[in-house]
């Protein structure tokens, strides 16, 4: 029984120790590739380290003075709420290669490759920032999301986070501040802290702090010629969800000020007819960053970034009208629905606004529709965007991946047509 036990621990040790050949020369060469674009800024090192040290090296940078770590799946999650707690949020949402393929044979055959790559990661206990977490927190989005918070307990301890399908019904609302409640005692029973008025404020405007750069630096990403690239861009969006943010705010303070003095300098990274493109659809996770490297390897810029990994997820500050401390649960429950473009919700009406406006203030030239395959929420939508982009004159095309790179040829050969496309427009 002993010789069994060793040789079954041997097939597991060698399973972990291709995983980790094989994701980290993934990550590797994406984030070579992502180095080699152009106009890289300075101060963008810091970043790029965050991704380093998670996905390559398998550090887990959040670990300090024992604080707790806590897995958050969606933009959701207040992060808030966590830090108020003394403990640090980490964003899970996989774009892994390999923990996809180990995931795939946990996961059912439909199920978008996020949650795969999710229970995957999860499955393989060899990624110190999946390991390290104490609870995690999964919002009910989609029909996979809540099965993945059935398939996480497995392996943490996981509490799911009932999102309201409808922004206008104040019953549902009243739901989500309920269930924000029962997360602060998880929190609570996990951490050992008490979440008190003091703390939640203190939290809140540390985040409003940071906010306010993520506002300059969305400001910055506005210039026309452009002053970073959207991949450079899109990296340091994604970063923010392995990193303490208020460090990660002080970084991007200093990349702010490179931006501003770049501007002042017009030392741009974009040409002024280079066709501008907006992301839109299911989240960009890295490494999975094949897109946007394949646009602007192609000659595009990416200017604008609507996803749940882009500045959705932190750019709305909490507006506090009441300021007892049901008042400040509230306004986060507030914050972190009615502003929210997720396509979860029943009428969508407010995210085809938001991306007009923000198609307007980019001065987008064309859409590309990033769609996960098996990702409904995103695809049932896409028609209705198309239909809107054409009363506006924008192109849009629909681009259906997974996180295998057998289809970068395939998605090459469509985003240089569409990229020609907008240059023969023009």
């Amino acid at each position: 029984m002993g010789v069994e036990n060793n040789e079954n621990t041997t097939v597991e040790e060698r399973q972990r120790e291709r995983f980790v050949t094989k994701s980290t020369q993934v990550a590797a060469k994406y984030l070579r590739r992502m180095m080699e674009l152009k106009g890289a800024p300075n101060n963008l090192n810091y970043f790029v380290n965050i991704l380093e040290n998670t996905f390559i090296k398998l550090t887990d940078v959040t670990k300090n003075n024992n604080e707790k770590t806590i897995g958050t799946y969606c933009v959701m999650v207040p992060p808030e709420l966590v830090y108020a707690a003394g403990a640090i949020p980490v964003k899970l949402c996989c774009g892994s290669y390999t923990a996809f393929n180990i995931g795939d044979e946990l996961a059912p055959r439909d199920a978008c490759p996020l949650v795969k790559a999710v229970v995957g990661a999860q499955s393989i206990k060899c990624i110190p920032v999946y390991e390290n977490c104490d609870l995690m927190v999964v919002p009910t989005t989609c029909d996979c999301k809540k099965k993945l918070a059935y398939l996480l307990q497995e392996y943490k301890s996981t509490m799911a986070l009932h999102v309201p399908s409808s922004k206008k019904d104040d019953e549902d609302l009243e739901y989500f501040v309920e269930d924000l409640y029962n997360l602060r005692l998880a929190l609570e029973e996990v951490t050992g802290n008490k979440i008190t008025y003091r703390k939640l404020m203190k939290s809140i405007e540390m985040i409003s702090d940071v906010q306010y750069e993520i506002s300059r630096f969305v400001e910055f990403k506005k210039s026309n010629p452009s002053l970073i690239k959207g991949t450079h861009a899109m990296a340091i969006m994604n970063s923010v969800s392995y990193d303490r943010i208020d460090r990660w705010g002080n970084a991007l303070r200093l990349l702010n000020d490179e931006l501003e003095m770049n501007l002042k300098n017009n030392n741009f990274v974009g040409r002024a007819k280079q066709p501008r493109i907006m992301i839109t659809g299911s989240p960009v996770v890295f490494p999975n960053i094949k897109i946007p490297l394949l646009i602007e390897e192609m000659g595009g810029l990416v200017v604008a970034d609507e996803t749940c990994m882009g500045e959705r997820g932190l750019y709305d500050p909490v507006a506090i009208v009441d300021k007892s401390f049901d008042g400040l649960m509230r306004s986060l429950a507030n914050r972190y629905i009615l502003p929210c473009s997720c396509p979860t919700f029943v009428n969508n009406a407010q995210r085809i606004y938001k991306i007009k406006q923000m198609i307007e203030d980019n001065e987008v030239e064309g859409v590309i529709y990033h769609v996960l395959r098996g990702c409904l929420v995103y695809d049932y939508e896409y028609a209705m965007l198309e239909e809107e982009m054409a009363k506006i004159g924008i192109p849009i095309i629909r681009l259906e991946s997974d996180y295998n790179e057998e289809d970068i040829e395939q998605l090459r050969i469509r985003i240089e047509a569409f990229i020609e496309m907008i240059k023969f427009g023009k």
